[in-house]
């Protein structure tokens, strides 16, 4: 193949590769991998090849808009109108105003497989905050090698090659769950589904409280991230063995809302028979009734952390994941 024939897309096809990696790989971007960078750029040497400038300038302009995809499971009931997600897309679109940037708000429908394909080289946005790890994370790690500049709000003591920023959800699941124990309650429920990375810590940290209180009894129940899942299953637990638990930490306030709601419903007293603390601290925490027991996450905090991390991308850098810090709202749930 002579030098004069290789194109961008010949020489991204002869390394495996699509052509934005290719281009980033010989811009030498940080989020391609070393070895990729390496294996690119001497292809392009052997190859003659040397990358126009002006032309990857024009094919990498800025559009000034920033795409935030929430990212859905294919099996979950939770939509785009979940109070805390919408809380942190609020708080997300106030930090990229403020930098000047427009918001483009998808999720992961929409966006389908090709991420970087979709908003990328489509021009539709410079780069990505993904709202939720998920159970898997396939599409954003496939979006990262690609050379997507991203960021994610999840949780930041996963192995990435890309910046996570998020609550220290070890740390919260261990305060409540400690929180209820120390308020009398020996026979909890966690509900939620720890094979997602953020629900995940929080039931580690439920059971990392539970191992000094030898005398308390714990069951996870896996459900939905969603009250009407909670609802079910906590009527379903009543209906089929009574009231076996005192103490329920709930992976959100959605959850706990549900819960308490088929409590509330069966005649079951909260705080005085289930003692519940919850999980995000949305607006309705605070007016429900009783009023909800929550861990706080500082999205105000993390939306800014987020956005910052991504234009930092931007401009050549790569920043590290970080955590936020958690706090334990008590209220009348426990």
């Amino acid at each position: 193949m002579s030098g004069n024939k290789v194109t961008l897309a010949s020489l991204a096809k002869l390394a495996g590769v699509s052509t934005s990696t290719a281009s980033r790989a010989l811009n030498n971007n940080p989020l391609i991998k070393q070895e990729t960078r390496e294996k690119i750029q001497k292809l392009a040497k052997d190859h003659n090849f040397s990358l126009n400038a002006a032309a990857s300038r024009l094919r990498l302009q800025k559009t000034n808009v920033i795409a935030v995809i929430i990212n859905l499971e294919k099996e979950t009931e939770q939509s785009i109108d979940d109070p805390f997600l919408l809380k942190v897309v609020s708080d997300i679109n106030l930090a990229v105003n403020k930098q000047g940037y427009e918001l483009l708000l998808s999720n992961s429908y929409m966006a389908g497989d090709d991420w970087h394909g979709y908003f990328i080289s489509g021009r539709r946005a410079d780069g990505l905050i993904v709202v939720g790890q998920g159970k898997q994370q396939q599409k954003i790690e496939r979006a990262a090698i690609q050379g997507t500049p991203l960021v994610v709000w999840g949780d930041p003591k996963t192995q990435s090659n890309y910046p996570i920023v998020g609550s220290d959800n070890f740390l919260g699941g261990k305060t409540a769950t400690e929180h209820l124990l120390n308020k009398g309650a020996s026979k909890l429920l966690f509900l939620g589904e720890p094979a997602h990375a953020e629900l995940g810590e929080r039931y580690r940290g439920f059971l990392a409280a539970l191992e000094t209180a030898h005398h308390a009894k714990a069951e996870l129940v896996r459900i939905d991230i969603t009250s009407d899942a909670a609802y079910g299953i906590i009527n379903q637990k009543l209906r089929e063995s009574g009231l076996t638990f005192d103490g329920i930490f709930a992976c959100s306030d959605m959850v706990a809302l549900g819960a308490m709601k088929a409590l509330k419903e069966r005649y079951v007293s909260v705080p005085n028979d289930v003692r519940i603390v919850g999980f995000d601290n949305i607006a309705m925490a605070d007016i429900s009734h009783p009023s909800l027991s929550t861990i706080a996450q500082n999205t105000k905090v993390a939306a800014e952390l987020l956005v910052q991390k991504l234009l930092q991308q931007l401009a050549g850098e790569s920043p590290q994941s970080e955590q936020v810090d958690i706090t334990l709202i008590q209220r009348q749930s426990s």
